[in-house]
C-alpha cells in the first residue's frame, strides 16, 4: 500500500515528509499500458513528479488541487501530475520526440532553456472571480546553466514561495515512487521587521540553522536504491538514529481520476454546436479519450445533440412563461 509518512525532529526547528507510492503509482502505469507505456527516463520524470505532488500536497492545508506540470522544447511536451487534499493522484505525460536512453531533464523538456515548471494550487470552492494561484520557474540556474534534476527546480521553488529551506530527494521506476522532504521550520520572530534584523544579524542561527542543515546533510546521504528498496521504518532508522522523531499517522495516497461523461460532455459544449457539428460530420461521431486513465467516451450523433438539448433544458424560464 502507498504511504506518506509525516515527522517532526523533537526540539528543532525541523520537519519531514517521506512518501512511498506502489500500488497506486503502479495503476497509474497500468493505464497507460494500452498507449506503450512510457520510455524509461519519462517513466522516472513522472513517477519523480508524482511523487513530489505528494509531499508538497501533505506540506500544506489546502482545500484544492496540487497541480505540478513540466513543459518545455524537448521530446516530453507536457508531464502532469494532481494531487487532491485527499491525496488521490493521476499523473500523465505527452511524448511526441524521441527519447534517448540516459536523457536527463534538460533533454526531456528544456533543451533550448525554453522549459518551465508550474505549480498551480486549485482552489476546490472558488470565490466568484477568484483563479487558481499559480508559481512558475525555470528549468535553469542563476547564471542560465541547465538543472539536471526536478529536486533542484522544487527546492528552488518551495524557498521562493514559502522562504523556507527545503531538502528534497526523489526517485521513481516502474514499481516504486518516492521521495523524502526536509524543511526548515520558521521559528520565532520570522516574518516582522525584528525577526528580519535579527536574520540580518545572525544568518547561521535563524537563516540556515545548524540544526535544519545537519538534518538534511542526513538525508542527503539517502542513496536512490534505497529510497526506492526499503519500507519508511528503516529509511527513518537509518538517517535518523541519533536524532528525537515523533512519527504522525501515515496517509495512504490512492489512485483516481476526475474524468467522467458529464466533463467531457461539458468540454464539447465549450467547443460551440458548429464546431461539434464539423467533427461529426467528418468522423460520424466524436471519441473522447482521457490520458490520464485511459476511459474512452463515445459520442455518436444523438449523443453530441443532446448536449446541447440537455444545456437549453437548464436555461431559466424567460419572463412571463410558467
Amino acid at each position: 500500500m502507498s504511504e506518506l509518512h509525516k515527522f517532526i525532529f523533537d526540539g528543532l526547528p525541523v520537519r519531514g515528509m517521506l512518501v512511498r507510492l506502489t500500488d497506486a503509482w503502479q495503476e497509474i502505469l497500468k493505464r497507460r499500458e494500452a498507449a506503450g507505456g512510457y520510455p524509461a527516463e519519462v517513466m522516472q520524470l513522472l513517477g519523480e513528479m508524482t511523487a513530489a505532488g505528494a509531499l508538497m500536497q501533505g506540506n500544506i492545508k489546502f482545500n484544492g488541487a496540487l497541480v505540478l506540470q513540466i513543459f518545455g522544447d524537448g521530446p516530453v511536451k507536457l508531464a502532469v501530475a494532481e494531487v487532491q487534499p485527499d491525496l488521490s493522484l493521476r499523473a500523465t505525460a505527452t511524448v511526441t520526440g524521441e527519447v534517448q536512453p540516459g536523457d536527463t531533464l534538460s533533454r526531456l523538456v528544456n533543451v533550448n532553456n525554453q522549459g518551465r515548471c508550474a505549480i498551480t494550487l486549485d482552489p476546490k470552492d472558488k470565490l466568484p472571480g477568484q483563479q487558481p494561484y499559480q508559481g512558475v520557474v525555470p528549468l535553469f540556474g542563476d547564471r542560465r546553466e541547465k538543472i539536471e534534476n526536478l529536486s533542484e527546480v522544487l527546492e528552488h521553488y518551495m524557498l521562493q514561495s514559502e522562504q523556507l529551506d527545503t531538502r528534497l530527494i526523489l526517485a521513481a521506476d516502474g514499481q516504486v515512487a518516492a521521495g523524502l522532504l526536509i524543511q526548515r521550520l520558521p521559528v520565532k520572530g520570522e516574518g516582522n521587521l525584528e525577526g528580519q534584523i535579527d536574520r540580518d544579524a545572525n544568518e547561521d542561527e535563524i537563516g540556515r540553522n545548524e540544526d535544519y542543515k545537519r538534518i538534511a546533510l542526513l538525508a542527503g546521504t539517502l542513496k536512490r536504491e534505497e529510497l526506492l528498496g526499503l519500507d519508511a521504518d528503516t529509511i527513518l532508522r537509518r538517517l535518523f538514529w541519533e536524532e528525537q522523531v515523533t512519527r504522525f499517522e501515515p496517509a495512504a495516497p490512492t489512485f483516481a481520476c476526475s474524468c467522467s461523461q458529464e466533463r467531457v460532455s461539458g468540454m464539447l459544449r465549450g467547443l460551440g454546436t458548429d464546431e461539434v457539428e464539423s467533427i461529426i460530420a467528418e468522423r460520424g461521431r466524436i471519441d473522447v479519450g482521457c490520458e490520464f486513465c485511459g476511459a474512452q467516451y463515445g459520442f455518436d450523433p444523438v449523443d453530441a445533440a443532446q448536449i446541447f438539448t440537455s444545456q437549453v433544458s437548464q436555461l431559466p424560464p424567460a419572463p412571463g412563461i410558467q
